[in-house]
């Protein structure tokens, strides 16, 4: 299976424009959050996408809370926030908003390392994890050094070992690549980025 992911489009138009152009050589669109900016323009945001006839899954970033998400979507859209699906054989589990909660005041929508946890315990057995919020010590670093990822979500990937593991909401670290045990790890951002799954 060939899967296009990326993260944080903030609205981007020509972000969004390679995004759709992208899409007609996949088999599946995963989005890892951050669609909008500060709660506002989602219904854009998804008009931007809709041009993706991919089978298409979002999880809300801090941006765009689930329920927001849920009813910007265009019809057949599939929203993970704490829950999980299967496409074609290859099992997702998603997870978004900020984690830990960030500084950036009452429009983002965060969840505390507690609350990240217990709907991560939900995941027990997964191919991709996406998450908005990357694990804490992986594509996490600020650009003043400073590591701002999930404990929760470094804990779920180490318990749960899913092949991969798509994150973003730090543009500092987008691009990076490592691993968790057998897991990859790749904060996303907002350009084409090609996996291939074995179904």
């Amino acid at each position: 299976m060939n899967i296009l992911a990326f993260s944080d489009l903030h609205m981007a138009r020509n972000r969004a424009a390679d995004l759709v152009a992208a899409s007609a050589d996949a088999d599946l669109v995963i989005g890892a959050g951050d669609y909008c900016n500060m709660r506002q323009g989602l219904d854009d945001a998804m008009q931007m996408l809709s041009g993706i006839s991919a089978p298409l899954v979002l999880v809300p970033g801090n941006a765009e809370s689930a329920g927001e998400l849920t009813d910007a979507a265009p019809e057949g859209v599939h929203i993970l926030h704490g829950a999980g699906m299967t496409v074609d054989g290859v099992r997702l589990f998603g997870l978004g908003y900020g984690v830990p909660a960030t500084p950036f005041g009452e429009w983002s929508c965060d969840l505390t390392e507690a609350e990240a946890a217990e709907m991560l315990d939900r995941c027990d057995d997964t191919d991709i994890l996406i998450v908005h919020s990357p694990p804490k010590g992986y594509g996490d670093t600020t650009s003043q050094g400073v590591s701002v990822g999930s404990v929760a979500v470094r804990d779920a990937v180490e318990r749960v070992q899913p092949g991969f593991a798509f994150c973003g909401h730090i543009h500092d670290s987008w691009g990076y690549r490592g691993t968790i045990g057998r897991t990859q790890i790749a904060n996303l951002g907002p350009r084409p980025n090609w996996f291939e799954v074995a179904q």
